[in-house]
């Protein structure tokens, strides 16, 4: 069992019977002499609670477009951390997806009493270094959780230590009743996984390690340590009975999932200051040395450090840096506070041992329900397609270093010769891969590879490359990607073997689905003009020559691919197709069964991505097809399991939001609430939630439609859109990949209608989009348009 569960059933188990006469379903063996834990190897591991209110890592300089000690900043710090429900989750050190930890809160005991703090406590989060508007400048949080019958209040201040591979936790805690106990649980999962872990405490040191990665955790002298295994012999099963009975000290040679708890006395009436050090290292030693360093340090000293103040270089530095900052919150509608914070959460989804390589969350989907037995990297990971809207929204705060670096790390995740057990056409970017590179899934998603062309091309523009370099990566890198997407050709890498013929794409952005796909045909499209521009500029006019010929018969043939005139939708049967499978958009053919939902007409099925034909320039935004198109992406009396399009009334405001597409199977079920691939297996009532992004994509079609009509209506989207965005941030700040439409059970979770799920959160593409989304409101005009497209087929 989690702890979490533990704790239910601890609190269960207190409710039917009293403390002293209560104990658990086992009786307890004699601890008398034992210093071992029993129990091995614990229960099975799942990672923690995706919906995090705030993210954190220390700010580190590039040095040579790389990072590394001889930056200003200093010695580079490989630490991250999450917080959701109230708690500590999610702590990595390393690669960025190589997570240590999966969580670490406290127990709490008193006279009848035994709380879990995630559960059991009032929480709310805050930024400790913020400007005078209120807008964060770092990300250091305080975290205030309240018991729900006023018995004690936990203050917890969280930070990385610049200097050393550390997460600091400063807790304040304040009894209001004698006999309070404070237990600080630590679930340890180091090296990736939630097995294969050992623990044990030496001269009142709690460690963990697997292999060459290891945890030292360092707290109060006077607290006492103990060490066991989940659900068999850890503190939470211990306090089944109401009172501590094991003090293990080492867990054995059985390794397994292991806990580590260190126990204190709170006094009655009175506020405590406690310090806990985690420290990370490849061995016990260095990790320990690591985490005594940073309380030689002092919270007071790290923080200054971690926020930038005085001499210190850190993330108040880097809000600094962004001149636009400014005057993209002009177009908030919150005074500028999720603009400050999306820009510092989107930098901090940066690996810092292969810099440029940005990943999509630093979380892991559903992750109560998801298994820690193997090694994951949920949403830590590089996909080219959510990296593309990352470094565009750097570009758009100002940042011109980290897309520059981001761009040439690119090259790193394309097929060609260097990929390991690949053969066939080279030029395609891989679907998603490790930061370092490793590969992890393979298939072939065409606007993956346009993107990569894309955004070289707007940094060219930009003069963030220069002539030469641009001259230098279209040769190495582009050029490939857009001959692949003219030609395609064959390809075989694992368990992918087929032959790719442009624009049918084995994926569409969703990577559910083959076909035509109007979102993916539009950055195919402004691939192959935008890699036209490059070739022309370069002197190899019969390459741009061919780009431009693919480009203009790929736009020439969408509608009669992708566009059915003969739909099952209403009002009028006539509209883009979320995707289509063949040549006939017209003949109802199923799609692939995908996220436990049966084969769809794909007939049924729109989704609001051929708005991308406009903001990229492929279509004008009065384009018949997309006007029409329109009327059931937003139709709202379509039966759930269709329906696009919902409205969030809140006060005197009612907001709005778009699921991927009808019939969407990516989501909690609608049965019993819980959460996707409950049990690790799909489920018919999977649900797909609403994606608060696309809201951001329909402002920035609005825009289009306004400029064009000559509306000038930049408020009424500011309020529309921008605002509708801001409500589904969570009280940290941090955007979500999706929030809950309010259909079938909450049971599980308890959602509030647009609170963001457990799905993924902050969801770096959300973030992107908000920004992107201010940035083309503060300009007039579309951040994401591409001239030479528009110029071409005329969509100015």
């Amino acid at each position: 069992m989690m702890l979490h569960r533990a704790m239910t059933t601890t609190l269960a188990l207190l409710g039917a019977c009293s403390l002293v006469a209560c104990q658990g379903p086992d009786p307890k063996p004699s601890a008398a002499g034992q210093t071992t834990a029993h129990g091995a190897p614990g229960a099975s591991p799942t990672w923690a609670y995706s919906g995090k209110t705030g993210i954190g890592t220390s700010y580190e300089q590039y040095h040579q477009g790389a990072y590394s000690d001889k930056a200003a900043t200093g010695a580079v710090s490989r630490v991250w951390f999450s917080v959701a429900q109230g708690v500590l989750t999610e702590t990595i050190a390393g690669l960025i997806h190589e997570a240590q930890i999966r969580d670490s809160q406290f127990v709490i005991t008193g006279d009848n009493f035994t709380d879990l703090e995630s559960e059991d406590t009032l929480s709310d989060i805050q930024y400790l270094h913020t400007d005078s508007q209120d807008r964060p400048l770092s990300l250091a949080y305080k975290i205030i959780n309240r018991d729900v019958e006023g018995r004690y209040t936990i203050e917890k201040f969280l930070v990385t230590d610049p200097s050393h591979n550390t997460l600091l936790q400063r807790v304040r805690f304040t009894a209001h009743e004698p006999n309070i106990q404070a237990h600080l649980v630590t679930n340890p999962h180091i090296a990736n996984t939630g097995t294969g872990d050992r623990a044990w405490v030496a001269d009142q040191i709690a460690y963990a390690q697997e292999g060459d990665s290891a945890m030292a955790l360092v707290g109060p002298q006077n607290a006492k340590l103990a060490v066991g295994f989940v659900g068999e012999s850890d503190l939470p099963t211990d306090m089944l009975n109401g009172q501590q009975d094991w003090h293990f000290t080492d867990t054995g040679s059985t390794p397994g999932n292991v806990s580590i708890s260190q126990s204190l006395k709170a006094p009655d009436g009175e506020t405590i200051v406690w310090d806990f050090a985690y420290g990370f290292g490849d061995s016990p030693k260095t990790a320990a040395a690591s985490a005594q360093n940073t309380l030689v340090r002092g919270f007071d000293e790290v923080l200054a450090h971690y926020n930038g103040e005085g001499d210190y270089i850190g993330w108040q530095d880097y809000i600094a840096s962004l001149q636009p900052l400014d005057r993209l919150a002009e177009s908030a509608t919150d005074g500028g506070e999720l603009a400050y914070a999306s820009a510092l959460v989107l930098k901090a989804q940066e690996d810092k041992t292969h810099a440029g390589a940005l990943i999509a969350s630093l979380s892991n989907p559903w992750g109560d329900v998801v298994a820690a037995t193997e090694p994951s990297t949920g949403y830590k990971a590089v996909w080219p397609r959510d990296f593309y809207q990352v470094a565009m929204a750097f570009l758009a705060l100002g940042d011109t270093q980290t897309p520059k670096v981001a761009f040439e790390y690119l090259s790193q995740v394309q097929a060609g010769s260097n990929t390991p057990g690949y053969t066939g056409a080279p030029g395609w970017f891989l679907q998603k891969t490790h930061v370092d590179g490793t590969l992890e899934w393979y298939a072939v998603q065409l606007d993956q590879t346009a993107m990569p062309i894309m955004l070289g091309w707007k940094l060219w523009q930009a003069d963030v490359l220069s002539d030469a370099e641009a001259k230098h990566w279209y040769n190495q890198m582009l050029k490939p990607a857009a001959q692949f997407l003219s030609h395609g050709g064959d390809i075989a890498l694992g368990w992918n073997t087929t032959t790719i013929t442009p624009p049918f794409t084995q994926q569409e952005r969703w990577e559910e689905q083959a076909g035509h796909s109007p979102s993916t045909t539009a950055a195919t499209i402004a691939g192959l003009v935008t890699a036209a521009e490059f070739a022309q500029a370069f002197g190899n006019s019969n390459e741009a020559e061919l780009f431009l010929a693919k480009a203009d018969e790929y736009r020439a043939a969408l509608e009669a691919r992708a566009f059915t005139t003969r739909g099952t939708l209403p009002p009028d049967g006539q509209y883009y197709l979320r995707i289509n499978s063949n040549e006939d958009p017209n003949d109802q053919s199923l799609l692939t069964e995908r996220n436990g939902q049966i084969a769809l007409n794909e007939s049924d099925i729109v989704d609001p991505g051929f708005l991308e034909l406009v903001r990229y320039g492929v279509h004008s935004a009065s384009f018949g097809p997309i006007r029409e198109s329109l009327n059931e992406v937003d139709n709202t009396d379509l039966p759930e399991f269709l329906q696009v399009k919902y409205d969030f009334p809140a006060g005197e405001h009612t907001y709005v939001g778009w699921r991927r597409y009808g019939g969407d199977g990516y989501g909690e079920r609608t049965g019993n609430g819980a959460g996707y691939g409950e049990n690790g297996q799909n489920h018919s009532d999977q649900r797909g939630r609403v994606w608060p992004f696309l809201t951001g994509e329909r402002a920035h079609y609005e825009l289009a439609h306004n400029n064009q009509q000559g509306d000038g209506k930049i408020q009424t989207l500011k309020d529309q859109y921008v605002a509708s965005m801001e409500f589904f941030a969570n009280e940290g700040l941090m955007l979500p990949e999706q929030v809950w439409d309010g259909v079938g059970s909450n049971q599980v979770y308890g959602y509030e209608m647009g609170q963001g799920t457990n799905s993924a959160t902050p969801l770096a593409w959300t973030h992107a989009e908000y920004i992107k989304l201010l940035r083309s409101l503060s300009d007039g005009q579309v951040w994401d348009y591409y001239p030479p497209v528009g110029e071409r087929y005329q969509n100015p």
